[in-house]
């Protein structure tokens, strides 16, 4: 059972799925940074929102942590890079609020164009201004999308129904993408220049930060309205309301802000500026998805299972073809290790068949994980493996060839001298793991928890041999297979066991004569 500490209000369906799987939910809300680091030890799960600052010395203090999972889009309150170093999963809900953010836009884009709630408090107060309030149609006007990310294309597509011609700015979009969704892509500053109305979807980071400011505003077009529901900070706020003030920006519509939560800032005393406090993802159905989301991120990550939305595993997207095989490849890593007897050496996986060209960065870092374990590294985690490989100097890589002669799919990891190859295997209805070679000898057996992989010279006897040793400590042999080398008179037994095989045993099976090299090989 794990302890799981959530410090902001998230759906209770989430929750209760993480208290059906036996985990210990502990509700803090509200807790202060001083308070947050006295209750955060013991913690192995810390699911937040956005008011809760995830900085250096939380992680240091929360030494059971293992994932911090952020229960929405945006992870500018947690500090990735120190979680990466300490090994702990940062993952987030990135789809959960999609809609609901996208739809804001929309409101708010409406908002400003009609001044619906300049006009609404007028006229609760008593104040019937038809002629003041007059606004624009959307119609035949250029809305320009910086950001054409999942929320961008979905408030392209919804402006599009308006009549409205669309350019976007995204430097990390094709123009192949952008033609198919009828949108124009262009750099920034022709955005500006072009753009009735512009709005924002874009993360906030170092290059974001301050994106419009006083120098971009002055080459946006004149009466231009600007919307963003992305992040404060990537608008100055300064700016846009001295551009406000001077007439060359017609208004803005913002549902976030540079501090949150806020109740001054220069825009709030603006007219023709509508206000909200970030309500872009307040939707039932959004804090819904999120809460679920979340928690099914999190239960991956206490189980050791690869998360798919880790924003700090360098895997990218696992499709189906690839996610059966990841057990395999950390087997296969694991395996290598064990032959290279805790020395770790460079690891290059090969990819044969189907799964070549199929996405298998996971793959390759589910074998560098494995390697690493196999080699005496504590607390391997796929957040981890890559700085670890660069600690000790290890280079990792992957090669996809498609034929692939013997099998549908091949997976071979390579090692200092050493190979080791295995496969999927359909054994009636069953997807059975099976390694096929080993330093280029020929052999089929189920991988297990405890191995031994006897290389020997090829002569009558040497199974016996073997057999004899480990039936004289008491060891039985689960299962075994052989693989002769007629070319060097060598042959390689691999060996699966009911218990491990005593280090004394190994000792006496290699000074043995004919035993050339014995590895014992454990896959716990």
């Amino acid at each position: 059972m794990a302890r799981v500490l959530v410090t902001e209000e998230i759906a209770d369906s989430g929750l209760q799925e993480l208290r059906n799987a036996g985990h210990e939910v502990d509700i803090q809300l509200g807790l202060s940074p001083t308070e947050l680091l006295e209750v955060v030890p013991g913690a192995h799960a810390l699911i937040i929102r956005s008011a809760t600052q995830v900085d250096a010395p939380t992680l240091e203090a929360a030494k059971d942590l293992i994932v911090v999972g952020r229960a929405g889009i945006g992870l500018d309150n947690v500090d990735v890079a120190k979680a990466t170093e300490l090994g702990v999963m940062v993952v987030n809900a990135p789809v959960s609020n999609i809609l609901s953010a996208a739809e804001q836009t929309m409101a708010l884009l409406l908002a400003q164009a009609r001044n619906i709630p300049q006009a609404h408090s007028a006229l609760k107060n008593g104040k019937w201004e038809r002629s003041k309030w007059e606004g624009v149609e959307l119609h035949g006007k250029t809305l320009g999308v910086i950001g054409l990310g999942k929320i961008g294309a979905l408030v392209a597509q919804r402006a599009m129904a308006f009549g409205m011609r669309i350019v976007a700015y995204d430097p990390y979009i094709s123009e192949q993408r952008a033609r198919h969704m009828g949108i124009e892509l262009m750099d920034l500053d022709s955005l500006l220049a072009q753009s009735d109305f512009i709005t924002i979807h874009l993360p906030k980071n170092k290059e974001t930060t301050n994106l419009l400011n006083a120098e971009s505003l002055l080459k946006t077009k004149q009466g231009v309205r600007i919307i963003n529901v992305a992040r404060g900070g990537i608008v100055n706020e300064a700016d846009l309301a001295a551009a406000i003030a001077s007439g060359h920006v017609q208004g803005a519509a913002l549902d976030v802000f540079e501090k949150e939560p806020t109740t001054e800032s220069p825009l709030f005393e603006l007219p023709s500026v509508v206000v909200v406090p970030h309500l872009g993802a307040s939707t039932a159905e959004a804090q819904d998805k999120a809460g679920v989301t979340i928690a099914e991120q999190v239960q991956l990550a206490l189980a050791g299972d690869f998360v798919p939305f880790a924003v700090n595993v360098a895997a990218g997207e696992v499709s189906n073809v690839v996610r059966p095989f990841m057990g395999l490849a950390e087997v296969l890593g694991r395996f290598i290790g064990g032959l290279l007897d805790g020395k770790p050496a460079d690891l290059d996986v090969t990819y044969q068949g189907e799964l070549a060209g199929s996405g298998t960065k996971i793959l390759t870092l589910c074998a560098l994980k494995g390697l690493l374990v196999a080699t005496g590294h504590d607390g391997v985690s796929f957040v981890n493996a890559p700085q670890l490989a660069a600690d000790h100097n290890l280079t990792y890589g992957e090669t996809a060839i498609v034929d692939s002669p013997e099998y549908v799919n091949l997976i071979t990891v390579r090692s200092g001298e050493h190979a080791v190859s295995g496969t999927l295997m359909t054994i009636g209805t069953r997807l059975e793991t099976r390694i096929v070679s080993v330093d280029g000898h020929s052999v089929e057996i189920p991988p297990a928890a405890s191995m031994l992989v006897v290389h020997n010279d090829d002569r009558p006897g040497m199974i016996g041999m073997v057999g004899l040793a480990l039936g004289e400590a008491k060891i039985s042999i689960v299962s075994m297979a052989v693989g002769p080398d007629p070319k060097t008179k060598t042959a390689l037994m691999v060996l699966s066991t009911n218990t491990p095989t005593p280090g004394e045993v190994v000792d006496k099976l290699r000074n043995t004569d004919g035993i050339q090299d014995i590895h014992l090989i454990t896959l716990r």
